[in-house]
């Protein structure tokens, strides 16, 4: 299927309005529906189910279980998460000051989520929506400067992973195992570059199109985190503190370049997250919601937040 959604029908997320619905009739419900919500989800990009009585990690997780398949586990994941269950995650445990920049789920790896099922059981006192934006608006707002070179020359995501002791996740929580073997393994089916420092730390090398064309549409997405891997998003006394910690950028614990090596210059990034910020949107939290999202089709983030937040996310092909 080729076809082109015109962005200003979008509605994003679609809301869905039920009558407070206990799980196993919400699932019912779903079942009857399917068709609809699903042509609504390639239409927008995201459904957001609001009157489904969810109050618990159980239920969210039978609830997601019952109309979806194959989960994924976050492996090869560069947030920090919190796995509650088997197939269920903590959505983030990133300091609630900052906020986190848009990007589609696992974006830069060889395989990602095509759907992502969140839940909020507890909203912040004030901010922490769960950022939208489409994918399909990205790219028709980009510099086609900045599309062109992406196309072109691909991107390349470095990542340098500590065995336990540093900055952002280790390579054991990142890959959820601690045996070398498996792990070299993943990397070698996936064509990720790695290598081995000190016998301890592991530095990754992972090539991505940046841009690719929809599983089921065939529609051009932009489908990277090439901001979100670039240091200036952390502001440039971050980018300061990073570069008296560890030198080079390239040994950041996560960079970006084009494909070929080239750097990519920070007022491309900062053009990016520019372009970006003009089409996000932050629709509020709300307790009893259910938000699905087409990893393709929308990328999504984390504003800031005060007080208290749990809001859980699963992952299914």
């Amino acid at each position: 299927m080729n076809r082109t959604t015109s962005t200003t029908e979008l509605v994003l997320p679609y809301i869905i309005q039920l009558d407070n619905l206990s799980p196993d009739k919400f699932i019912d419900y779903y079942q009857l529906n399917k068709p609809f919500i699903e042509e609504q989800l390639l239409i927008n990009g995201a459904v957001k189910f609001a009157g489904v009585e969810i109050n618990a990690l159980d239920i969210f997780e039978h609830i997601v279980h019952s109309i979806s398949t194959r989960f994924l586990n976050y492996v090869d994941g560069n947030s920090p998460r919190v796995k509650l269950s088997g197939s269920v995650y903590t959505s983030t445990e990133y300091d609630k000051s900052q906020v986190i920049t848009m990007h589609n789920e696992l974006s830069y790896s060889a395989k990602w989520p095509n759907k992502l099922f969140f839940t909020c059981l507890k909203p912040a006192e004030r901010g922490g929506e769960t950022l939208l934006a489409d994918s399909r608006e990205i790219l028709q707002n980009m510099n086609p400067d900045i599309v062109k070179e992406i196309e072109s020359r691909g991107l390349l995501y470095i990542r340098n992973l500590h065995s336990g002791d540093g900055m952002g996740p280790s390579w054991q929580e990142t890959f959820e195992t601690a045996d070398k073997k498996e792990l070299n393994n993943y990397c070698r089916k996936y064509n990720i570059n790695y290598e081995w420092a000190d016998g301890h730390n592991l530095r990754l090398k992972q090539p991505a199109r940046g841009i690719i064309n929809h599983r089921i549409t065939g529609e051009r997405i932009w489908f990277n985190q090439a901001d979100q891997f670039h240091p200036l998003h952390l502001g440039a006394e971050m980018m300061e503190a990073l570069e008296l910690m560890y030198g080079a950028p390239e040994y950041f614990p996560m960079y970006v370049s084009y494909g070929d090596g080239k750097e990519i210059s920070e007022d491309t990034i900062r053009e990016i997250l520019q372009t970006i910020g003009r089409v996000t949107k932050a629709p509020e939290w709300n307790k009893n919601e259910l938000l699905i999202i087409d990893n393709e089709l929308a990328a999504h983030g984390r504003n800031s937040f005060t007080g208290d937040r749990k809001v859980l996310v699963a992952m299914s092909e």
